[in-house]
């Protein structure tokens, strides 16, 4: 936007706020502040001073030169995009981007089937806990370390399993990490987890590499990129799906899945459908317990991806029609359940009823409190949800709001 030079820093936040579609609440809460103080910024009565503040106001509105709100004419303040706070963040940070270089194998003995046991019990933890986030967080630091040394202090078959844990160490980063992770972090760590996974030659790892990459590229807005990795990771498996083990043919249906929800957000439904009904051909082939161990695909994780299509195509009648249909609690994970109810709730909200997206978001909320605290969709639902709910429900709205830190208590 075009702003006259003496255009008051508080009035062009005010601006660049409003032609995001992004109310005051949504906004202050990604700085880590309250809807008051921005509110004082915006009408000039507080000054903002603060480097660090303005940096991230631009990160939170998506600027790449904080200039814009300074009105600092041609010189350029560039700004580092991050996303929401998680204060187990910066020593994840540490072990991702601090990795010192090294040369010759590791002294440390790693033991790999054990690391793998590790691994697999955290991404248990990461489907099974309300506050998975806060959890993974914690034990990923020594994870990330411990998978670097197991590949430098192995060799050949050996060498092979343990870039197969470090793949998938890197994919349950970028997991717990979604929406928190600066964005240069995000992409390594992406990266990371498919090169591991190449560098191993294991198709599974590498598809299961390549969904988790797939998941950077369509959240950074490249759905074009997005829907080329997964559909080559499944043409990648496809050959081999008549003999291949349950997983493999799990991780290629949730890529299916992963490509209908992209073209469903690029408002594309036929393509999404077409994906979506793949992934459900898959399933209807295996067991009906069947659940992949990290990505959840399964006959529950096809039936909910219903419902996120139909809701991203703003469909909301098949959404909602699905969801009369299917028993949450079949679904083992956690945070799939909580974002089944997120997803449940939009619904409501495209329909305009209030109260039942209320009620529906207050369950997701008790289900999975880190899930809808750390997931835009949600948050946005929340929002809504405070500045529009019938006068009787406001003070609810009010109450959940604060729950997932969009307001201040008291």
């Amino acid at each position: 936007m075009d702003f006259p030079d003496d255009l008051p820093i508080g009035q062009r936040i005010r601006l660049l706020r409003e032609s995001r579609g992004m109310t005051r609440e949504t906004l202050a809460h990604l700085c880590g502040r309250g809807p008051d103080w921005l509110k004082k910024i915006e009408s000039g009565e507080r000054p903002l001073r603060s480097h660090p503040l303005i940096l991230a106001l631009a990160a939170a509105l998506q600027l790449r030169d904080a200039s814009v709100i300074t009105g600092t004419g041609d010189i350029a303040v560039p700004v580092q995009l991050g996303r929401l706070h998680h204060p187990k963040m910066p020593a994840v940070w540490h072990a991702v981007m601090d990795r010192r270089l090294t040369l010759g194998p590791s002294v440390v003995p790693v033991d790999v089937p054990g690391l793998q046991g590790r691994i697999d019990q955290t991404w248990t933890l990461w489907h099974s806990s309300a506050t998975n986030r806060s959890e993974v967080l914690a034990l990923l630091p020594r994870l990330i370390l411990d998978a670097e040394q197991a590949v430098r202090g192995t060799r050949g078959a050996e060498r092979r399993a343990a870039r197969v844990a470090l793949s998938d160490v890197y994919r349950l980063t970028g997991q717990a990490t979604a929406y928190i992770a600066p964005a240069e972090m995000a992409w390594v760590v992406a990266d990371r987890a498919l090169a591991a996974a190449q560098d191993a030659d294991a198709p599974a790892a590498i598809a299961a590499a390549a969904w988790n990459m797939g998941n950077i590229l369509r959240e950074t807005s490249y759905p074009e990129e997005a829907l080329r990795v997964v559909t080559e990771a499944a043409e990648l498996l496809r050959p081999h799906l008549e003999t291949a083990p349950d997983d493999w043919r799990g991780i290629y249906g949730a890529l299916q899945l992963h490509a209908a929800v992209t073209a469903a957000r690029d408002g594309r439904s036929g393509e999404a459908w077409r994906f979506w009904g793949a992934g459900n051909q898959v399933a209807k082939g295996l067991p009906a317990a069947y659940v992949h161990p990290s990505t959840v695909f399964g006959r529950a994780n096809v039936d909910f991806h219903e419902i996120s299509v139909a809701v991203d195509l703003a469909t909301a009648g098949r959404a909602l029609s699905a969801a009369d249909e299917i028993d949450p609690d079949v679904m083992p994970s956690v945070e799939r359940r909580a974002r089944l109810w997120v997803e449940i709730a939009r619904g409501h909200l495209q329909r305009g009823d209030h109260t039942a997206a209320l009620h529906v978001m207050q369950k997701a909320q008790r289900i999975g409190a880190e899930t809808v605290a750390f997931t835009p969709a949600a948050l946005t639902a929340v929002t809504d949800l405070w500045q529009r709910a019938p006068r009787a429900l406001r003070g609810e709205a009010a109450q959940l709001a604060e729950k997932v830190g969009l307001r201040e208590a008291g």
